[in-house]
Formats: C-alpha cells, structure tokens, sequence
C-alpha cells in the first residue's frame, strides 16, 4: 500500500524539494501561539517539513513507512526520533504529545484505515492537544481522474489511491474528534515551478479535557 506520496516516489528523486510546505509553516506559527512544544509527525518521509518546527524549539518524533526516507532524512541532518513502520500500525508508543501535524497522507488510506488513524491520533494527544492534517480537497485537478474506487475515492495512477474531502467528509470524519476548524490552502508545487498550486483543507482538532 502506498502510503504517503513522498514516500511512493522517493525511490527516485525528493521531488517535493527540501523547503517546508505553507501547510507546515502556517502550522509552527498555531503551535507557538499556542505554546505546543512535543509534536509527533506521521509521514516525516524525509523530513522536508520536519525543520521548520525543529528550529523553532518544537520537539519532533516522526512515523515514516520508507526506510530510504527516513536515510535521506538522516544525510540530511534530521536527529529525531523516527518510528519505520505504517501509521496504520499506530501506536507506536504510548506517549501523549502536545501536538500532531500530518501533511498529505491521510487521503492515500481507505475508509476503515483512515477512521483508524484519526482516532489513534486523537488518543495520543494530551488534553488540550491540537492535531492538524492537510488533505487534499475536491477542487485539486486530479480529482475523478483514473478509476473510481468509491464515493469521493479514485485510483489516480497505478498504485496511488486518493480519497478526496469536502466540507461534509471532514465533518463526518473529524467532528467526534474535536473539530474545531477547516480552510482552504493552496499548497504552490515549490520545486516545481511549472506545476499549479494543490487544493488542500487544512484541519484543526482539539483534544477536549
């Protein structure tokens, strides 16, 4: 199953570049305000939105299922600890953390593995926790694309499953999960310059006491 895109293409270059995504920095400035200092990171891949909340005095732990990332994180410097498994093989640990950021992953799970992992993301965050996920959304060009799995649920390339959310997906999955908001981002393809911007939601949940 192929897990996170970064992961599925790393194999042959770090296509996404090494500058952070405006997910991950809009991201570290919510958790600074809010003073979010040990945050766990499922599909680190290799480690590109990583620094940005490291050089800025947040605590990282990562999940990441490619060993060949989580080896380019390492060249690259990143001296965290990294779990090498699937996030559908959360927990990993049975640490709390105070925040969670998840960029462009949860959408290449299926229903059942997706509802797994929101939950299990959830039970590790302490009270008054936050856990953010960026996802891809319907407005994105690929969505339809390629073979129509289920509702909302395409095989957009051969091995690359994605499930696209709307306003009423995010709901149903996330709001027994302490929603608190959702927007828009266009996530602009920064090693690509070619390429247009990605439509993604950005969700926020907040861990009630």
């Amino acid at each position: 199953m192929t897990e996170f895109w970064e992961s599925s293409f790393i194999e042959k270059q770090t296509m996404w570049g090494f500058e952070p995504t405006d997910s991950a920095i809009v991201t570290k400035d919510f958790f600074l305000e809010r003073n979010v200092k040990d945050i766990l990171v499922p599909g680190i891949g290799y480690g590109r939105n990583a620094k940005v909340f490291i050089d800025n005095g947040i605590n990282v732990t990562g999940i990441e299922i490619s060993k060949t990332a989580i080896d380019l994180a390492r060249q690259n410097g990143l001296d965290v600890s990294i779990f090498h498994g699937s996030v559908t093989d959360m927990p990993f640990d049975n640490k709390l953390y105070d925040g969670i950021f998840c960029h462009a992953l949860i959408h290449l799970l299926n229903n059942r593995e997706r509802d797994k992992f929101i939950k299990d993301c959830y039970n590790q965050l302490k009270p008054n926790g936050y856990m953010i996920f960026t996802t891809v959304s319907k407005k994105a060009p690929m969505f339809g694309k390629g073979k129509q799995l289920d509702k909302d649920y395409f095989e957009i390339m051969e091995g690359i499953k994605m499930f696209f959310y709307d306003s009423d997906s995010i709901k149903q999955e996330f709001e027994k999960y302490g929603l608190v908001e959702f927007s828009e981002i266009d996530e602009p393809s920064k090693d690509m310059k070619n390429k247009p911007p990605i439509k993604f939601i950005i969700v926020k949940c907040k861990k009630k006491i």
